[in-house]
């Protein structure tokens, strides 16, 4: 069933290129923003540009809310307070983001959580190459979309059935026995990261094989509603805005069953990606970088700093959305959608994490969104494995990880802003942050891997893009 004929190929093409007419949303041409606005432009430098390797640097961004952060700091000039030229460069997609890091057309730019790892892993549907990471762009601020059919075969937003698997695993069930093979596509934005996890950890918590059920094809975020709306796949996972942006009230196509951090509580989103060689050759650069970017995720936090957010990102420089798009998961009141008149609207600070935890996920003394937990990589390794992208979890795990994800690097950036961060690079995920209540304690991850009875051998699987 993971088997894609050439018809159903060239199909898929076709359903892609049909999805690139998304209007105003639609990336046509190059629309980063440039310049030098009149707040940066007013800031005072507290680093002498001439002090670093390479004060002039292009930075990639995604047109989705994730991009928040780099606009901020473009915007209020960050980037010029710490010595920086920057050229922020839109992004078609994950993968032209992830790429442009690795074949040296961008110096830095946000990648999806699993790229980074991966990439030092070799694992199936990464790019090879020696990436690093040492903050957190965000956490939360993505969610999964199902359709009109799926909402009509009875499935409901996980908030319904008020944690009980076992029924939603029913409904998924019977959604899936009486839809024909080739019409079972979920689509997310990137091969062998953490949104394919998602999407594959929810089905196999449910009881249904991802494996063999559905296939996952991959599809830049602005193409994700009109390849819903003319059918090329049911479901989709992606940042938002594209979630919001498809309930009733705006493109009518799906609402949303999920958002991430219901799938797990925590979890890291985007990462500040750059060569591990970018790091070595360039280090005075590379701390100002950070710095500029971990003050403007501070600006993302505070509560009276997100309505503006959620209107710069608005631009057409950004996500091109209407500002009620972008504002649902910034602000944090969010619309699960629905067609049955039903409003869905939950307010929640947690909606996506900048920097500040609210006070009920604070639960370890000075952490914060930015700083990343090495155990989480290892996390994330496990997934690789379980759905078949590696053989198995490295012998080296914990040297991967400390080398992909700086946490050394960050507590010495930090240290000199006067952030206080936590000792450990570890830390145990606990039963209530995951959908199936199954904790993952980071010093036996094969033993975690082998308790999920649905595993993938190696599982194959057509993806429309990297």
């Amino acid at each position: 069933m993971n088997n894609w004929t050439r018809r159903e190929f060239l199909a898929g093409i076709g359903a892609t290129a049909a999805g690139m007419s998304l209007g105003g949303c639609a990336i046509s041409g190059d629309r980063s923003a440039t310049g030098l606005t009149a707040e940066a432009a007013a800031i005072e430098q507290i680093v002498d540009p001439k002090t670093l390797e390479k004060p002039n640097l292009t930075v990639g961004y995604v047109p989705v809310n994730d991009c928040a952060p780099f606009a901020i700091a473009w915007q209020k000039g960050f980037f010029r307070k710490y010595g920086l030229n920057v050229k922020l460069n839109r992004e078609a997609s994950w993968g032209t983001s992830r790429d442009g890091i690795i074949f040296g057309r961008t110096d830095a730019a946000p990648v999806v959580s699993g790229a980074v790892t991966n990439a030092r892993t070799g694992a199936e549907g990464a790019r090879h190459a020696p990436l690093c990471a040492a903050m957190t762009i965000h956490r939360h601020g993505n969610a999964m979309t199902m359709n009109r059919a799926m909402w009509d075969a009875g499935l409901r937003p996980w908030r319904e059935y008020n944690g009980n698997l076992e029924e939603f695993g029913r409904d998924f069930r019977n959604y899936f026995d009486n839809l024909a093979s080739e019409k079972r596509v979920w689509a997310v934005v990137l091969s062998s990261a953490i949104y394919e996890y998602f999407v594959r950890y929810l089905s196999a918590a449910a009881g249904v094989d991802p494996t063999k059920e559905f296939r996952i094809i991959i599809i830049p975020p602005p193409q994700m509603v009109t390849n819903v709306r003319i059918g090329a796949m049911q479901a989709y996972m992606v940042a938002e805005p594209w979630n919001t942006r498809a309930i009733t009230g705006n493109e009518g196509v799906g609402f949303t069953f999920a958002q991430g951090r219901e799938i797990w509580q925590g979890h890291p989103d985007r990462l500040l990606g750059v060569m591990e060689s970018f790091i070595t050759n360039y280090p005075r650069t590379y701390r100002s970088l950070v710095k500029a970017m971990i003050e403007a995720c501070q600006y993302c936090s505070r509560p009276e700093n997100r309505e503006e957010v959620a209107k710069l990102i608005s631009q057409r420089s950004f996500t091109a959305a209407k500002p009620k798009l972008t504002r649902a998961a910034i602000v944090g009141e969010y619309n699960y959608g629905g067609f049955d008149g039903e409003k869905r609207l939950v307010k929640a600070p947690e909606t996506t994490v900048f920097f500040d935890y609210p006070a009920h996920l604070a639960t370890i003394p000075n952490d914060h969104s930015t700083f990343l937990w090495q155990s989480q990589s290892l996390w994330l390794m496990t997934q690789s494995v379980r759905w078949g992208q590696i053989p198995e979890v490295p012998k080296n795990a914990e040297a991967v990880a400390r080398k992909a994800w700086r946490t050394d690097l960050y507590r010495e950036i930090a240290a000199e802003m006067g952030i206080e961060c936590p000792q450990e690079d570890y830390k145990v995920e606990p039963a209530t942050a995951f959908i199936d209540k199954k904790a993952f304690d980071p010093s036996d991850p094969v033993g975690y891997l082998n308790s999920f009875e649905i595993r993938a051998n190696r599982p194959k699987s057509f993806f429309m893009s990297s």
